[in-house]
Parts: structure tokens; C-alpha cells; sequence
């Protein structure tokens, strides 16, 4: 079985080519099948909940449970490229990107922001001393569209590829699908009453070798939780003020409770990613000629398909949560007319070679940038000092 080339790119990204290339992987829990996994976790009405689902599987319908969502998935692909520019990887390198930086040396660049290129971080940053909404080179990429795309894939090609939505703008907003989809599902391994009634409870406990109890006067727990104010949020200190448990303090122990969301039993784990032609090839990019574009848009294809290679061999997902493949992915591309060719799954070198070959093609017949160039922004210190992190109250 041959594996996914160039030419396979050119010709999906041209008119008329494949809809669609994808990649189904079964999973199973690293410990066995005995084993719960911990899905994905979203709030409802104030509560912690598990998003379950009605799918089609193996000739029937079924309960399925979200374990990674779409988004999610896209995180982790960005993660592994980010952090292979970050490792100083020559190909990836080369990707031009914006970068937010703030006075205390944090540094984040539109792969790693939730909006990417149209983020709020950035918006309320300045470019050369000026605010970056009215720098002529971040203007280009508002003004950018589907049609004219060529300032994002030579600056933000993430933002192309994974969608982005300039959604504060009064006018000109704009709003680009996102290229490649993916999600981690389980089929429950129960499928009979109410999926919910099949989900295990998790056991917490904390044990101090000083006490199970430390019960301080109001005036010392008070004192230490001053002491600490400015390392603390805000819903901690202000518990600690109010409250007389020294428990608010990380203080003494807590007796085991089956309080929280545990895990479920699934019978089978399918992570499946969909990378749209159909999407791409209505992309543009302002070439002298429609060859232009079609180089331009397998470019995004196999950043795609390498940021995929990388996502994929790291199976990390949340704590108790622990996968393995079962089986290899079966990697499909669509022929038109049902017809289908098998490939076989790229490594990372492959991706990296396929990647290269791509900017080649296209730096020749579209004279496409990709030269590593950062358009850098300087972060608002007023947003930086605003930032809480109260999730450890919770």
C-alpha cells in the first residue's frame, strides 16, 4: 500500500478532484478492556457532565460517549507544531507566524492562541508602538478573504487551516471554516437504559501526615492566607477570609468521597480526522495562475497531514485517559463517484518530506513566502495583569 504523495495533493486540490481524505484509527484503554476512560468533560447548568451521543456503528445505532472533541483535537495538532518550531524543526521553521509577547518574557503565537490570527490578545496588542488594529501589515490579514487569501498563508496559515472567525469586527468580518476535523469517540460498552447510569464515580481523598483536622484560630488562618495574598486568587483568599476551615488553605486532610465524575466502560474507541478538499479548493490566493492556488492549497494540505503525523503518535490526553492504538489507521481518499484508495499512514519523516516537497511546488509556480519571518506584537500589560485563574477553586 502506497503512501500519500504530491501528486495525490495537486490532483485533489485541482477542480474536480477528491472530496475528502481520512483517517480512522481504533483505540483501546492502555490497561485493557476492563479499564474505564475518563471522556471529555463540559458544564451543563452549573454541573460537570459527559456529552453522550447517538452514532451509526457497525450497522446500527448506538450510544457513544465525546472523549476528545473537534476542538480539542485541533489543539493537539497545533501543540505538536508549535512545539516542533519551538525544537527548531527546519521545515516548520519556515512558517511565518505571528508572535504576542509581554514585558515578563511570555511569549505566544497565533498557533498557540484560541483565534488565531484574529485573537483578542492580539487585537489589544501594539505593532511598533502603534495599536496592532491600525498596523498596515495586521490590516491585511482583516482584510484578507476566501477569495484573497494570500496574506494569511503568508502569515497565518494555521488560521486557514483550522478556522478562524474575525467575529469583533463591525464590518469585513472574517470567517474561514476550519480545513481538518477530528474527535476521539467511545461506543459504550452498556447499551441499554440511560448512558449517564453507566458512568463511575471518582473516589478523592487527601491525606496530611499532620492531621486529618488543623483547626486554626481565626486570627492565624487569616494571617497566613494575608501572607500569601498575592500568590493566591482571589476565590481562594477571599474563602480563607470568610470561612474557618483551614481546608480552603490546601490545610489538613479530606475523607475519601465518591463525589465526582469518574470514567466509562466503552466497547470500542474510534479517533477519525476528515481533511476537506472541497474546502480548500474554494480558497484563493491571488496567483497569475490557477496552478498558483493549487500549489498554495496542498501547502496547507500537508501542514495538515504532518501536523496530523505528529498529533497522532502522542496519545496524550487527560489523566485516566490513557490509549493505545488497537489497530493501524486506515487512511482513505475519495475518488469521486464512490470510488476510494486505500494509503498507507505517514510517519513524520514522511510528513516532513511531503511538507517540503509542497512549499518547493509551490514557492515555484505561486512564488509563495514561507521564509520563518515572526510579525510580532507586543502584549497589553493591562491584560496580563488582569488575568485569574480561579480554576482551582472549583
Amino acid at each position: 500500500m502506497s503512501s500519500i504523495t504530491l501528486d495525490h495533493l495537486l490532483a485533489a486540490c485541482r477542480p474536480g478532484g477528491a472530496s475528502v481524505l481520512t483517517s480512522v484509527t481504533p483505540l483501546e484503554p492502555a490497561a485493557g478492556p476492563h479499564a474505564s476512560v475518563a471522556p471529555a468533560k463540559f458544564t451543563e447548568r452549573g454541573n460537570s457532565v459527559f456529552a453522550y451521543e447517538r452514532r451509526f456503528w457497525e450497522g446500527k445505532a448506538v450510544d457513544a460517549v465525546l472523549i476528545d472533541s473537534k476542538q480539542s483535537q485541533n489543539n493537539r495538532l497545533e501543540a505538536a507544531v508549535s512545539a516542533a518550531i519551538t525544537d527548531g524543526d527546519e521545515v516548520l521553521s519556515a512558517m511565518p507566524r505571528i508572535e504576542l509577547r509581554f514585558e515578563d518574557g511570555q511569549a505566544y503565537s497565533d498557533i498557540d492562541l484560541p483565534h488565531r490570527a484574529f485573537d483578542g490578545q492580539i487585537r489589544a496588542g501594539t505593532i511598533n508602538g502603534e495599536p496592532a488594529t491600525a498596523s498596515p501589515d495586521y490590516r491585511a490579514l482583516r482584510d484578507a478573504t476566501v477569495s484573497h487569501a494570500r496574506a494569511l498563508i503568508e502569515r497565518s496559515p494555521m488560521t486557514l487551516l483550522l478556522g478562524g472567525w474575525d467575529a469583533s469586527r463591525k464590518s469585513n468580518q472574517g470567517r474561514y471554516r476550519s480545513i481538518l476535523v477530528g474527535e476521539i469517540i467511545g461506543i459504550l460498552a452498556d447499551q441499554d437504559g440511560d448512558p449517564a447510569s453507566h458512568q463511575s464515580k471518582r473516589g478523592g481523598a487527601r491525606i496530611d501526615p499532620l492531621g486529618m483536622q488543623i483547626n486554626l484560630a481565626d486570627k492565624d488562618r487569616k494571617a497566613i492566607a494575608e501572607a500569601q495574598k498575592s500568590e493566591l486568587s482571589k476565590g481562594t483568599y477571599e474563602n480563607a477570609m470568610k470561612k474557618k476551615q483551614a481546608s480552603t488553605l490546601g490545610l489538613g486532610g479530606i475523607p475519601p468521597a465518591l463525589e465526582q465524575l469518574g470514567g466509562v466502560t466503552c466497547q470500542a474507541i474510534i479517533r477519525s480526522h476528515v481533511l476537506s478538499f472541497a474546502a480548500l479548493r474554494a480558497l484563493r490566493f491571488d496567483c497569475e495562475s490557477p496552478e498558483g492556488d493549487v500549489a498554495c492549497r496542498a501547502v496547507l494540505a500537508a501542514l495538515a497531514l504532518n501536523g496530523l503525523a505528529r498529533s497522532d503518535s502522542e496519545l496524550l490526553l487527560r489523566a485516566n485517559c490513557d490509549l493505545v492504538e488497537s489497530g493501524p489507521a486506515r487512511v482513505t481518499l475519495d475518488k469521486r463517484y464512490g470510488e476510494k484508495e486505500s494509503l498507507a499512514p505517514l510517519t513524520i519523516l514522511e510528513a516532513q518530506a511531503l511538507l517540503s516537497a509542497a512549499l518547493d511546488y509551490a514557492r515555484e509556480r505561486a512564488g509563495l513566502v514561507w521564509d520563518g519571518s515572526v510579525l510580532m506584537v507586543e502584549g497589553n500589560p493591562a491584560v496580563l495583569n488582569a488575568a485569574v485563574d480561579d480554576a482551582q477553586d472549583e
